[in-house]
């Protein structure tokens, strides 16, 4: 893992998802410590963010980095039209590590090889979010002690939401049973389902949210307004689902609602108090998760 870029969640093995779980836990136990005095980490924000952001340069100042960067594109180079290639190949003469989030899918892997320093996707479209999905995992592992067979309930925009894209791919390692809540303009791309279909994953798929018995995780995703070209699309499917606390009564004790945050709507304020409410604790283990990943990919010594 030392020096080797995280793009997609496919670039990490069973065994490497487990390590960076377990370091997660490590950190969560001892959250200050000072391991990067001596790096420096380049925050690259080309798109808005609130959580990802702020949970990275948490993690990082937690590790001792010092931070440089931008928190969107307007306040970088790019407005006077450079190229990625030439941040990326700029930035890199100045940080040991790369963390970049952009609106255009595939342009952090291009980052990655043009990079001479590891590069960390912090969302790149509508495509991947490797980081997110590893503090999901750290959350459903912590909520429900393991992370094989479990039924997963994934909500909402399937089709724009890389949250649930790289989720279905991580979880697809630990022998799931999904079931996909979506109206059909935000269902699941089809190249999904074939890869589940190859993997002999189960998988249900409905426009009405039923069933919710049988829920270990309810993952409820924002529709993000921001991926839709067509504004009339946009409000015939922004309140498509709204989850409200009466709706858990007859869930499982151990089941626990995740959400990727920022929510809009789709679940209602009165579910916060609901013990079964897990989002904004899932929020917090993105610190932990991340610091993992950051050591992990500098090779730094925990002894």
């Amino acid at each position: 893992m030392k020096n080797k870029s995280l793009v997609s969640i496919n670039d990490y093995s069973v065994e490497e998802i487990l390590y960076i779980l377990k370091l997660a836990s490590y950190f969560e136990k001892n959250p200050i410590q000072p391991l990067m005095q001596d790096k420096v980490i380049a925050s690259l924000f080309f798109e808005p963010s609130t959580r990802t952001r702020l949970s990275f340069e948490t993690a990082m100042g937690r590790l001792g980095a010092k931070i440089i960067g931008f928190t969107d594109s307007s306040s970088s180079s790019t407005t006077k039209g450079e190229s990625i290639k030439d941040t990326i190949r700029m930035v890199s003469n100045y940080a040991d590590l790369i963390v970049m989030r952009h609106s255009l899918e595939g342009s952090v892997r291009y980052a990655s090889e043009q990079s001479s320093v590891p590069v960390i996707n912090a969302g790149d479209g509508a495509n991947q979010h490797p980081t997110q999905t590893l503090l999901d995992l750290y959350s459903i592992q912590k909520t429900q002690g393991r992370l094989d067979n479990l039924k997963i309930f994934l909500v909402g925009d399937l089709k724009y939401g890389r949250t649930v894209h790289s989720l279905l791919i991580a979880l697809s390692l630990f022998n799931p049973e999904f079931y996909f809540v979506a109206p059909e303009e935000l269902s699941l791309p089809k190249e999904y389902k074939l890869f589940l279909q190859r993997k002999g994953i189960t998988f249900y798929e409905d426009v009405e949210m039923n069933n919710l018995d049988k829920a270990d995780i309810l993952y409820m995703t924002r529709v993000q307004k921001e991926r839709f070209s067509d504004p009339m699309e946009y409000e015939r499917v922004k309140n498509a689902y709204v989850l409200r606390n009466s709706m858990l009564n007859k869930t499982k004790d151990n089941m626990r609602v995740l959400h990727p945050l920022p929510r809009v709507n789709e679940i209602d304020t009165d579910v916060d108090s609901n013990p079964k409410a897990y989002y904004f604790q899932q929020a917090e283990n993105g610190v932990y998760t991340r610091m993992a990943i950051i050591s992990a990919i500098m090779g730094l010594s925990l002894t």
